[in-house]
């Protein structure tokens, strides 16, 4: 058994959602389900825990009541080999929920994800500062992060480079700003503060 497990407290629908999550994730399984008795504090015979394992990853759901929602404060982090495994993982998972910005999502159950390809940390990491602004700059405008964009504003970065480099190019005010690529998670902010920017937008 592992040290940590995440904990996930539900509104009477943990089982629904341990099935749900199991049956989106290939390498996953569901183990143990505990049910109330006469005890309570939830109806006896209901669901009280159920265990389940994602990617190795142990997890444990409660019907804990209504006291307590997800937030965006607390999210997972899906590293995905391939844009195939994005499109596929997004689709599934926001069914029935929201998506947000900068490759975050919310599920139906108000549980927050992030579906995040590795070469974006990999194009983000490059060692020209030019290169990852350029990249996150191109993210910031998805909601789903493509790989192939990301790729498009990568390369494109040599000629923009040069234009920045020209001393009779025209000052684009760009003096004092951080390099994007120092914290690129914290850059993109809170999904909550993107979502409801673009509400008000609306």
């Amino acid at each position: 058994m592992q040290k940590i497990t995440p904990f996930l407290w539900f509104d009477g629908n943990a089982e629904e959602a341990v099935r749900f999550y199991t049956s989106i994730f290939k390498n996953s399984k569901i183990g143990e389900i505990r049910r109330y008795g006469d005890a309570g504090p939830g109806p006896k015979g209901s669901v009280m825990t159920a265990t389940f394992q994602i990617e190795g990853q142990e997890f444990m759901a409660l019907n804990g009541g209504p006291e307590f929602k997800f937030t965006p404060a607390i999210s997972f982090f899906v590293n995905c080999e391939t844009q195939k495994e994005v499109d596929e993982l997004w689709e599934k998972l926001s069914a029935g929920g929201e998506t947000v910005q900068c490759g975050w999502l919310r599920d139906k159950f108000g549980v927050s994800w992030q579906i995040i390809p590795k070469a974006l940390g990999e194009l983000l990491g490059d060692k020209d500062p030019q290169k990852s602004q350029r990249v996150m700059k191109a993210m910031m405008k998805m909601i789903k992060i493509d790989v192939e964009e990301l790729k498009r504003a990568y390369a494109e970065s040599s000629a923009l480079d040069l234009h920045q480099e020209d001393p009779g190019a025209e000052d684009t005010g760009s003096e004092g700003q951080q390099d994007a690529g120092d914290d690129p998670v914290h850059t993109c902010g809170s999904a909550g503060d993107q979502q409801t920017a673009r509400d008000h937008k609306g």
